[in-house]
């Protein structure tokens, strides 16, 4: 196999698949870099997930069956400026407006050579869930994520080039984390 291998919507599951977090899972070797996310997996998801708070899927390579990346997924809300629904076409008077949230998002620091563009790849399935997700049982315009600008100042612009937009409802430039949406349907 290629020491870099790029990872697209289109490849990705050739690679890897996706497996929901339970209790059996061997979350031990999962690394990357930033003890509040590596603690998140491993302390805190399975009792969020069981708690009906979060949803953790992890994504796994085919190849070893290491886990490369997990994001944990909740439902969310979001208001937008008079602006910003008009912006994406949304004459309508409600105040929020029905999103999904990656709530947490990471990729073991091991496989980050290995292989580019994991973190589009999740943004990618999250996206394709929260359709699917509007094909079965609710409503969901968005994808939405608070940047965590603290650990990654750089994650603004990973979001960015994602498709993400600064939901100027809830900016501050002080805060730790940086409220941002993607309509995923444009």
């Amino acid at each position: 196999m290629n020491s870099h291998a790029l990872i697209t919507p289109e490849n990705g599951l050739t690679f890897f698949f996706f497996e929901r977090l339970f209790e059996l899972n061997q979350l031990s070797k999962f690394d990357c870099s930033v003890a509040e996310y590596n603690e998140y997996l491993k302390i805190d998801a399975l009792r969020s997930q069981k708690d009906h708070i979060a949803f953790t899927l992890l994504l796994r390579e085919k190849e070893t069956n290491r886990i490369i990346a997990y994001m944990s997924l909740i439902a969310d809300a979001i208001k937008l400026s008079v602006t910003e629904k008009s912006l994406h076409l949304l004459d309508y008077p409600f105040k929020t407006i029905p999103a999904m949230k990656v709530a947490k998002l990471a990729t073991n620091s091991e496989f980050q050579e290995k292989y580019k563009g994991i973190g589009s790849f999740m943004i990618y399935s999250a996206c394709a869930m929260a359709r699917e997700c509007n094909k079965k049982y609710m409503a969901c315009r968005f994808l939405t994520v608070d940047a965590d600008v603290e650990h990654n100042a750089s994650v603004l612009d990973f979001y960015k080039k994602n498709g993400f937009l600064v939901n100027e409802e809830l900016y501050n430039k002080n805060r730790k984390t940086i409220s941002m949406r993607k309509d995923i349907y444009s």
